[in-house]
């Protein structure tokens, strides 16, 4: 797997030529218009790298951006490949490695979650604290890769509460309402039922979603700073009675850009 991620880095490396960014976006559902708010350098597809997974998700283009931000150099990921496309946990962190070998050193997560926290509702944004990953396999399960990380990393504290607070500083500022909350992800495609839904209540889950704790897994472990963002597209199933469907996660992540746009903007303005 090391030899495939050096293989693919170093194409993109061909093709940025000396681009460098320290910050990385991983853009989820519905929220990849964020892209139009950099002045793009470079595009890089995933179809375009020999044996990389490409997303067959509506909403999730698949290709890594690298552009200009307010005069910081950004690698945007516009959408992210999932474990029900048929991927492997390996393979659906496959950009995360990538990212870090291409020097960034901070990763910002964000996704569109259900809503199991009762005063959610959607269109809110809930600040990721922590993680309930134990319902998808670990991407760290097999042969260790050392050039990347220890065996047992350390994960106790996923999302970086210096980035936490810059996020809660800039809410503030452009007054966003930010929930704070813990995240869990189970693998999908089917919504969860209500009664995994009360089940995940009880364990401490705020919201839910079929991504990025395994992402931000493998990014402590290559030794990057995580900031989490969680937009609530809907209320979890029993919540609020309605049927869920992937047209409401893309229509509230539209609706809701704007909020998430500014927000995302500057928190990447005020990280060090």
């Amino acid at each position: 797997m090391y030899e495939k991620y050096m293989i693919c880095t170093e194409k993109i490396k061909r093709i940025i030529g000396d681009f460098k960014s320290e910050i990385a976006v991983i853009l989820g559902s519905g929220l990849g218009n964020f892209a139009d708010r950099l002045d793009v350098k470079f595009s890089v597809d995933f179809s375009e790298l020999e044996g990389f997974p490409v997303s067959t998700v509506k909403g999730h283009s698949g290709r890594f951006l690298f552009g200009v931000l307010n005069g910081k150099n950004i690698l945007a990921v516009q959408g992210r490949v999932h474990f029900y496309e048929g991927y492997s946990p390996q393979e659906t962190v496959l950009p995360i490695r990538i990212i870090k070998m291409l020097g960034c050193s901070t990763l910002i997560l964000t996704n569109a979650s259900g809503g199991i926290n009762d005063t959610f509702k959607s269109g809110d944004i809930m600040l990721i604290t922590d993680h309930i990953s134990l319902f998808a396999n670990s991407p760290l399960i097999g042969k260790n890769i050392d050039e990347l990380g220890t065996r047992f990393p350390d994960m106790s504290e996923v999302y970086d509460k210096k980035l936490q607070d810059i996020a809660s500083m800039v809410a503030k500022e452009y007054d966003i309402d930010l929930k704070k909350g813990i995240y869990a992800q189970v693998t999908g495609p089917q919504y969860e039922t209500p009664a995994e839904v009360r089940s995940l209540k009880i364990l401490g889950a705020d919201a839910v979603g079929m991504s990025t704790a395994t992402e931000a897994i493998a990014a402590v472990h290559c030794g990057m700073r995580v900031c989490g963002l969680a937009l609530i597209t809907n209320p979890a199933a029993g919540v609020s009675g309605n049927r869920l469907s992937h047209e409401e996660v893309i229509i509230t992540g539209k609706k809701s850009a704007e909020k998430f746009e500014t927000l995302l903007c500057g928190i990447i303005k005020n990280i060090n």
